[in-house]
């Protein structure tokens, strides 16, 4: 139970204006971090672990094989959302946030000293999908607590959309920082990146993490929580609860995800694959492209999340599903052409009917669930989709590429992906604007209604 002294049930404005920059900084700043260590990854699978771990395959098999342990983490999102979403639920959104942090920092420090296949042979691959997994759990539990942190301090419901986009904007830092960090190590002489410096981004994430502590340790728990813990209205088993009263809400939000995730992942873990060995473009080049992307999405995130606090959070989402699966044809044309200038084009305007999406999508998913069960059915529903979605995208667009030997039909790939979304957005409830402290009634499978709240 968290402490009393860390509670405030009453506060003036200026205090609550106090507590939700906070909190909107903490949750910003710690979701940065834990996509650092994410996306670390990410960008070394395409880059040098087919070399390190897996030596004896061909390059596309090689490839292949880094992006299957690429997707053993988000295949553990859902693991950590079902932990973290009971104890954010039941302890609160503040304890719940550092402990999410502590194990990704931990995790992902840990891939620094992981020993390659020159050293202990399979092992070494054998150690870095139990640590991916490790991430993956931390990640799938840090999501929903790091929107309800900044969301529940929201006092006004017509400003949700742009205070819970904040820390969906910690993922564009993430990347910007870990794309950042490859591109400045990758310039070491000779082989000394391949053989050791890959290793000191994966290190440097000790200092992050401990800067993320600092500031989380400062900040109170959410007005949300607080009034849950004062009613003694804390469910018992959240998870339990939340797939029994709003099972349609968990799996609409995930298949809701469908054109955000999958593409994301194509237009920035993929590309790397796809821009060195079939474009035969520089390691160098490609970072840069979508360390200029990610900085495009410190814009476009926030102002995509206010805009659907204005024309509505369903409407804002399905423009942007639209947008992504037109994209997906107009961003393989531009990079087919070979010319660098559009190449760096269309890296650069990917991500943006991405955050189309992204956005608005924190408020669209957790104002779907009641407060008393928010952390669990979200995290679930957001993260189930790292295993339909974000986690098989890189795998799938390369075994495409491999059998079709054309990228036209990871265009069309994405272009499923966006009819999925447009569907299943439209067949969720909008809460834009709505009172979300008030109960939410479900029914039963056996037609019995239920409050819930």
């Amino acid at each position: 139970m968290a402490s009393p002294t860390l509670i405030a049930p009453s506060l003036s404005d200026p205090e609550h204006r106090t507590q939700l920059r906070r909190a909107v900084i903490a949750s910003t700043i710690g979701t940065a971090i834990e996509w650092y260590d994410f996306f670390l990854y990410s960008t070394m699978a395409g880059l040098v672990f087919a070399k390190l771990f897996f030596p004896k395959s061909d390059p596309l098999t090689g490839t292949l094989e880094a992006f299957a342990i690429y997707a053993v983490g988000f295949a553990a999102r859902p693991v950590g959302a079902a932990i973290f979403g009971h104890f954010g639920d039941r302890i609160g959104r503040k304890s719940t946030l550092i402990a999410t942090l502590i194990l990704m920092g931990l995790g992902t420090f840990a891939v620094a000293l992981v020993p390659t296949y020159s050293q202990i042979g399979i092992w070494g691959a054998v150690i870095l999908t139990v640590l991916r997994f490790v991430q993956g759990i931390g990640v799938g539990g840090e999501w929903g607590g790091s929107v309800l942190m900044s969301m529940e301090w929201a006092r006004s419901n017509g400003s949700r959309g742009l205070v819970a986009s904040w820390p969906q904007f910690g993922v564009p830092c993430g990347l910007f920082v870990a794309n950042l960090v490859v591109l400045a190590f990758s310039q070491m002489a000779g082989d000394q990146f391949l053989a050791w410096g890959w290793r000191i981004p994966f290190a440097l994430s000790l200092i992050l993490v401990a800067i993320g502590l600092y500031i989380r340790l400062g900040i109170m728990e959410t007005p949300v929580f607080a009034r849950l813990q004062a009613e003694q209205k804390i469910e018992r088993r959240p998870i339990l609860e939340v797939i029994k009263r709003q099972p349609k809400e968990i799996l609409l939000s995930a298949l809701a995800r469908m054109s955000e995730q999958a593409p994301f992942y194509i237009f920035t873990a993929f590309i790397f694959a796809y821009g060195v060995h079939s474009l035969n473009m520089s390691r160098d080049f490609l970072l840069i492209a979508v360390l200029a992307a990610s900085v495009l999405s410190f814009v476009s995130i926030p102002l995509f999340g206010h805009i659907s606090d204005r024309i509505g959070r369903k409407a804002m989402y399905m423009l942007g599903a639209l947008a992504t699966g037109v994209f997906g044809f107009i961003y393989f044309g531009l990079l087919n052409t070979g010319s660098s200038v559009l190449i760096f084009i269309a890296i650069v305007l990917s991500l943006v009917p991405h955050d189309m999406q992204y956005g608005p999508q924190a408020a669209l998913i957790a104002e779907s669930f009641t407060g008393r069960l928010r952390y669990s059915g979200s995290s679930l529903g957001y993260q189930l989709a790292s295993v339909i979605a974000g986690g098989p995208a890189p795998m799938i667009a390369t075994w495409l590429y491999s059998v079709y030997h054309s990228s036209t039909v990871i265009a069309v790939y994405i272009a499923a992906c966006a009819v999925i979304t447009l569907i299943a957005t439209a067949l969720m409830s909008d809460y834009t604007g709505r009172d979300i402290q008030k109960e939410y009634q479900h029914t039963h499978p056996g037609g019995v209604s239920a409050h819930v709240g």
